[in-house]
């Protein structure tokens, strides 16, 4: 069995899973269930100053038969007193010690507000602090999350006031809606960040119901933009994650959110830099017994890979990730689709993708199911590969040949020819 356990930025957990600050974290009740069901930590759903939150919450993004492949919400923080937060979070602590217990922090731009609060977070024993510079409604309007994270001056000043006043370790969890990442994230380490989290939800506008032209979600015929998570958003998550794991001015761990729902996405989210996990969207689709498959999963392929520890696994791939101009752009190779007829149910959904939207270099054969692709026009571009319904029957093959050429390029090429 391999050691699942963790120690991030001086939180130690029994493993990686973490349940990220949101509806699942609201209350002693959610947090103590998941540690029994065997999360690893949880980030306490961020508390503030008095919230009126709105009905209804949520939207779902449907796709192909999936139910919420994306999910939209425009709630707000904890609208439970902070008093009342504080002291479940204290029980808590009492109840599971070896467990990460970290508090979701969101106040004004004001140093002695943070001081204060700051010190009552630490007298319930709290393990750590996540500072939301994330949320991009509702508290962007008022002065306090994604428009903090937007602004690295003010990342790094915020950070500075909660930092100071800690004794224990402070996260920065940064917004997505930013041009590059990079630079909150070098602001957070700045003002003494001791970890980062991201990425926070996507701004977004879900839907309209197009019976009743009302937006989704309806809060009594009105609507607003909100945060957008889910399975949808792993490829932004995980680029932004390797982007600040591979910017030498950011030197502290990393916490991977975005999308996590099996424990390939966590074996990813690892590869490229991650050294907690947290989950949301998933945990509320299919309730906190997931952890078991992530848990057990993960167990498995770092057995089957030889590696006794998960924090071996952190950032391995994460080199592999760079500039465009970083790619091999050499003449000499490329991969070429190779079609196993043997696989082929004749759907021909690749000769129509290649036809309409790619290079036209697969032709159908009279009197063969599968068709063919001409390999010296390919230019490896995959996707007769993504469209094919069966698994393996398009391949990818690395060859050596000549320069890849462009539609253009193939276009002269064949007008000049005798």
């Amino acid at each position: 069995m391999a050691d699942l356990s963790i120690n991030f930025a001086g939180i130690r957990a029994p493993n990686p899973f973490w349940l990220a600050s949101g509806p699942l974290t609201n209350t002693a009740y959610q947090v103590m269930k998941a540690f029994d069901e065997g999360w690893g930590g949880a980030v306490w759903k961020t508390v503030g100053e008095p919230i009126i939150n709105v009905s209804s919450r949520l939207g779902s993004l449907d796709y192909g038969g999936r139910r919420m492949m994306g999910l939209n919400n425009i709630e707000l923080i904890s609208d439970r007193p902070i008093e009342e937060n504080l002291a479940e979070i204290r029980e808590v602590k009492r109840r599971y010690p070896h467990h990460a217990v970290i508090v979701s922090m969101m106040f004004e731009a004001n140093p002695a507000v943070w001081r204060d609060m700051v010190h009552r977070v630490e007298d319930t024993g709290a393990d750590g602090i996540e500072l939301n510079f994330g949320c991009p409604h509702g508290m962007s309007e008022r002065g306090m999350g994604s428009v903090v994270g937007q602004v690295p001056e003010y990342t790094e000043r915020i950070t500075r006031y909660a930092v100071e006043a800690a004794s224990i370790p402070v996260i920065v969890k940064l917004t997505p809606n930013v041009t590059d990442i990079r630079a909150p994230g070098r602001a957070a380490v700045a003002g003494g960040a001791h970890a980062l989290s991201l990425i926070n939800t996507i701004n977004s506008v879900m839907g309209v119901d197009l019976d009743t032209w009302r937006p989704i979600p309806d809060v009594d015929g009105r609507g607003s933009h909100g945060g957008y998570c889910g399975p949808a958003v792993k490829p932004i998550a995980l680029h932004m994650l390797s982007s600040l794991y591979n910017d030498p001015r950011v030197t502290v761990p990393l916490c991977g959110i975005g999308g996590i729902e099996t424990w390939r996405d966590a074996a990813e989210f690892l590869l490229l830099g991650a050294g907690v996990l947290q989950v949301c969207t998933a945990a509320m689709h299919y309730g906190f017994r997931i952890i078991h498959e992530l848990t057990e999963g993960l167990n498995d392929y770092l057995d089957q890979r030889g590696i006794a520890r998960v924090e071996d696994l952190v950032g391995q791939a994460a080199p592999r990730i760079g500039d465009w101009n970083d790619l091999r752009l050499s003449y000499s190779f490329q991969v070429v689709a190779r079609i196993h007829a043997d696989q082929c149910i004749g759907c021909n959904l690749c000769y129509i993708a290649c036809d309409d939207g790619a290079h036209q270099c697969i032709e159908r054969v009279p009197g063969e199911t599968a068709p063919r692709v001409r390999e010296e026009d390919c230019v490896g571009c995959n996707l007769c590969s993504l469209v094919c319904p069966v698994p393996g029957c398009i391949e990818m093959v690395p060859m050596e040949k000549g320069p890849v050429e462009t539609w253009r390029m193939r276009e002269r090429r064949l007008k000049t020819a005798p």
